[in-house]
């Protein structure tokens, strides 16, 4: 097969030189091997190719109708080596990302702004979804990388660690003046809990940490969204365990505060799932690079 592409290829460039001196010297193989090869495309497809003329070749007729689908097919290979090309040097090409709200809000979009900076003829794509939903899109080719939060279980995808976060307790002012001086957590949980959906990655790593020390959670408020916890937190709806490095606004501001109990959650990650650090792209690899340059 690969020996055939090489005879259309030379039979291309003859074609299109009407001379096989030129097209020897282009190809960079000598005149008889060039005279050679068309020979052999002749000799396997039974017609004559070209006429011999004292200027150089002419199509013959059948010559012609296979140049007309030999130039198209040719064309479309230097096409796909030059896209290629451009694609690795970041030239061109798209960038398929899936990540979630909050991490997208307080960790990706910066890095986003620089990557385009850097990168400005590369196109990218924001695919918004839960954890669990990125990661299937992922397996399905959908999209290239996805940002989530860690741990993903049953997933055959490779996993780079972006960035360490802390789940704490939380309340606002009219909770934590209630519990104040409380260290116990079942004591602290026997407030109104706020806790994102049970969709949710960080709802499902919360509730498998106290289920293993034998604490089950009801929340009285399951919400959609890390910035709608923290708001409700903010006036006065109840506790909620949110993602430290995410709150720091609201913590700073004084408009949340943070519980200490005698139970602390384990710190967790975020990171990137990819299908096989052997087959991402080049646009993929450089983002990842600014990504884990931000997050330091």
């Amino acid at each position: 097969m690969i020996e055939k592409l090489d005879l259309f290829r030379i039979f291309n460039e003859v074609a299109e030189q009407q001379s096989i001196t030129k097209a020897a010297k282009n190809l960079f193989v000598s005149q008889p091997a060039v005279s050679q090869a068309i020979a052999q495309l002749e000799q396997e497809l039974g017609v004559t190719l070209f006429i011999r003329t004292s200027k150089g070749v002419n199509l013959t007729s059948e010559g012609k109708v296979l140049f007309s689908y030999v130039n198209k097919g040719i064309n479309q290979i230097k096409l796909g080596e030059q896209k290629l090309l451009e694609a690795k040097k970041l030239d061109s090409g798209t960038l398929t990302i899936g990540v979630g709200d909050t991490i997208l809000r307080y960790l990706l979009l910066d890095t986003l702004l620089s990557y385009k900076q850097l990168y400005p003829n590369i196109q990218l794509r924001i695919v918004n979804r839960t954890s669990h939903d990125l990661v299937k899109l992922v397996e399905l080719g959908e999209i290239e990388l996805a940002i989530c939060n860690l741990p993903i279980s049953d997933s055959n995808l490779k996993i780079k660690k972006i960035k360490e976060i802390q789940d704490i307790l939380v309340a606002g002012e009219k909770f934590g003046n209630i519990i104040k001086g409380a260290t116990k957590l079942r004591e602290v949980l026997e407030c109104p809990l706020i806790m994102l959906d049970s969709r949710s990655n960080t709802r499902k790593y919360v509730e498998n940490f106290l289920f293993s020390k034998e604490i089950i959670i009801e929340p009285q408020i399951e919400l959609g969204s890390h910035d709608l916890v923290l708001e409700f937190v903010k006036n006065g709806f109840g506790v909620a365990f949110v993602v430290r490095e995410f709150s720091n606004e609201y913590l700073m501001k004084k408009e949340i505060v943070e519980i200490s109990t005698d139970i602390t959650i384990p710190e967790r990650s975020i990171g990137a799932c990819y299908i096989d650090e052997n087959v991402i792209s080049s646009a993929a690899s450089e983002f990842l690079k600014i990504l884990a340059n931000k997050v330091q």
